[in-house]
């Protein structure tokens, strides 16, 4: 397979005129040739580092309710509406909700997963037939490491989660936590669990950041949520001086699972170069899920997104970073393709 046009190519997407190369799902070869080139922008496929799919049933729900209100466990409003939910509602909410981040250049996407076994057999499930790699982080009771791919706990103030995290540790698998997205209290409890990766750190301080760079704990940041709930925005300048810093669009019941939307926000709302946002959504992304590549280089699996550079939205882009960051959009997608060899899904 050969994918043509504008390659942003390596960890600081340098833009070539050529072609990808692509053998069994890896990229043997990126070769620039002007001569060969389309007018398409063929860049890593997105990683969303952070969600929830479940509440998906539950889309805009909530208005004018606060964090804990809407999202704490047992009895926020998301609880208690996937309790109440039948079993087949949720897994067709969610499959929608995949389908469109397919649809939007998302290639996988890591799930902080409610319900134990249970609820990481229905994302499974939700995802059946659909080409977007599930990275699913089981909640509940220690049985869930056995079927998910690590174990996303909610936050320190919420739980005693030594335990749990002795149990991930135990079957060789990551933990991450969320920390830091209501205040700075759970941020040194979160980080005294000795986490994989920290979500939110809305509120992470300097004596917060400088453990975090000495343990070198990713974070995922998601800006769009933490405005939508009232908490403020990450100092994404900040953290990321200190750490790899991922990109999530958290509850899809708060947001739209763009990930387009998510890098415009950030890029747009916060201190960061709009090469920064495109690593947070890729590359980064990769590394938090524990995944290969979103890399375009040879040798890295071929997790990739094609974009019409010829649409009506991208026509006379100047710098086509940018215009992947602050202006693309899902009717730009062309072809988003997988290391599975999958052709993925075809964009309008």
């Amino acid at each position: 397979m050969e994918l043509s046009g504008t390659i942003l190519r390596g960890p600081d997407f340098d833009p070539i005129a050529g072609r990808v190369v692509i053998e069994e799902g890896t990229i043997v070869a990126v070769e620039e040739s002007a001569a060969d080139a389309s007018d398409d922008i063929v860049l890593p496929a997105f990683v969303n580092a952070h969600t929830h799919v479940g509440d998906s049933l539950a889309k805009g729900a909530g208005r004018g309710l606060d964090l804990d209100e809407l999202v704490a466990p047992p009895d926020g409003l998301k609880h208690r509406l996937l309790r109440e939910a039948d079993e087949a509602e949720t897994i067709e909410a969610m499959r929608r909700s995949l389908r469109y981040m397919q649809r939007g250049g998302t290639g996988a996407f890591l799930d902080f997963r409610e319900g134990g076994v249970a609820g990481v057999e229905a994302l499974r499930e939700a995802a059946t037939g659909l080409d977007i790699e599930v990275v699913a982080f089981g909640r509940g009771e220690p049985a869930v490491l056995e079927v998910a791919e690590g174990f996303g706990a909610s936050g320190a103030r919420d739980d005693d989660f030594d335990a749990l995290r002795a149990a991930a540790r135990d079957a060789g698998k990551p933990f991450g936590i969320h920390a830091g997205e209501r205040d700075a209290e759970d941020v040194d409890p979160a980080l005294d669990l000795d986490p994989d990766h920290l979500v939110h750190m809305v509120h992470a301080e300097a004596d917060h950041l400088d453990r975090v760079s000495e343990t070198a704990t990713p974070i995922v940041a998601c800006p769009r949520s933490n405005l939508v709930t009232g908490v403020g925005l990450p100092p994404l300048r900040d953290i990321v001086d200190h750490t790899t810093v991922a990109l999530g669009t958290d509850n899809v019941m708060l947001n739209g699972p763009s990930m387009f939307r998510e890098m415009a926000f950030a890029a747009k709302c916060c201190d960061v170069t709009d090469e920064t946002v495109l690593r947070m959504a890729t590359r980064n992304g990769a590394r938090v899920a524990g995944l290969d590549g979103s890399v375009i280089e040879g040798g890295a699996p071929a997790r990739l997104l094609v974009l019409d550079g010829d649409s009506d939205n991208l026509a006379g882009a100047q710098d086509p970073v940018r215009a992947v960051v602050r202006r693309a959009g899902v009717n730009d997608v062309k072809r988003v393709v997988l290391p599975s060899g999958d052709a993925g899904v075809d964009g309008a």
